[in-house]
């Protein structure tokens, strides 16, 4: 939920009490409101990006919540403010991808944050679906138009990864998608071991280089609670030295921070802090040696630094996919 500068706190109570709420199938009362029309990915104003194809794998990646407004209650993807924030995320996350592969990443019309409803699960949200059904079409839309056979990568964060989290689920019982997956980067939302029991074609990843498997996360200080992203149960594997045991990761495993001002590096720090997974939690927990703007979490919850924190090992990591991938 990057480049979000205020969470109302009232608002922010009611997200967390939602996502606790658990998975219960419960039908939304939110009265439907005016949603602009669906995109027509043919068309590349659809797309946030889309790079030139010289590279044998692709990734398709899919940006964070970025719109919180009242009305209407759907990113209007025609928003020109808007669509400058999300084109500056394919520096400042799927930058980690675009050494390694071709970027296709499309605009999506995402739930805006003021549309949460904490009596229901967030995946049986009616607004929530009308975003991750774009995401669906403009899949199906790459797949059969661009793609071209090609292996690929998914990514996201936050909103965007829980829109290929449902995408795994619905789509990927399917050999033949499985065959082509180099990895899925669903970062900062929690992949729960229901996940891996009711659907078995997502595997947790276990080392730096298998393939066709989940890589998750969630970025918090030791002891911080209260994040509204991090589930019970949450698979998580330490992007520093990717393992998914409580092994800590000194710092001097970090090859570099980079934080970024829009879509241009701000800093870029080695050795800029260790990682140690919470058994417990299920979180990526780190000691920061300055204190960052949360930009409305909880105190301690690095969610908007997910990318950034660990910026340099993943994009090593997504090299190192891909060459096995190629190799195997």
């Amino acid at each position: 939920m990057r480049h979000i500068k205020q969470i109302n706190i009232t608002f922010f109570i009611a997200f967390i009490a939602f996502l606790l709420a658990g998975c219960a199938d419960k039908t939304s009362n939110v009265k439907e409101e005016n949603v602009s029309a669906s995109p027509d990915y043919s068309k590349k104003t659809s797309w946030v990006y889309q790079s030139d194809i010289d590279k044998p794998i692709d990734v398709f990646y899919v940006y964070p919540t970025i719109y919180s407004g009242e009305s209407p209650a759907n990113m209007d993807i025609s928003d020109s403010s808007l669509r400058s924030t999300t084109k500056n995320l394919i520096t400042s996350q799927a930058g980690v991808f675009a050494q390694s592969a071709n970027i296709f990443a499309p605009f999506y019309r995402q739930m805006s944050m003021a549309k949460l409803n904490p009596e229901e699960d967030m995946y049986q949200n009616r607004y929530y679906k009308i975003g991750y059904n774009d995401v669906k079409t403009a899949f199906n839309y790459y797949m059969e138009n661009i793609n071209n056979g090609r292996p690929f990568i998914l990514a996201g964060h936050s909103q965007g990864s829980m829109t290929l989290i449902s995408l795994m689920r619905d789509l990927f019982n399917s050999p033949d998608l499985q065959k082509q997956l180099v990895a899925a980067y669903l970062i900062g939302y929690s992949i729960t071991p229901e996940d891996f029991k009711n659907y078995p074609w997502m595997k947790p990843a276990t080392n730096s280089g298998d393939t066709g498997v989940i890589i998750s996360y969630n970025t918090q200080a030791p002891g911080a609670t209260n994040s509204p992203v991090l589930l019970s149960g949450a698979f998580c594997i330490n992007p520093l030295n990717w393992t998914t045991n409580i092994t800590y990761a000194d710092k001097a495993l970090n090859y570099g921070a980079v934080f970024f001002d829009n879509a241009n590096i701000d800093r870029e720090i080695a050795n800029y802090a260790g990682a140690q997974i919470d058994k417990k939690t299920g979180a990526l927990t780190t000691i920061l040696p300055e204190k960052l703007d949360v930009r409305g979490f909880p105190d301690g919850v690095y969610h908007v630094y997910d990318y950034s924190l660990w910026y340099r090992n993943l994009q090593i990591n997504v090299a190192e996919r891909c060459k096995n991938y190629l190799n195997r």
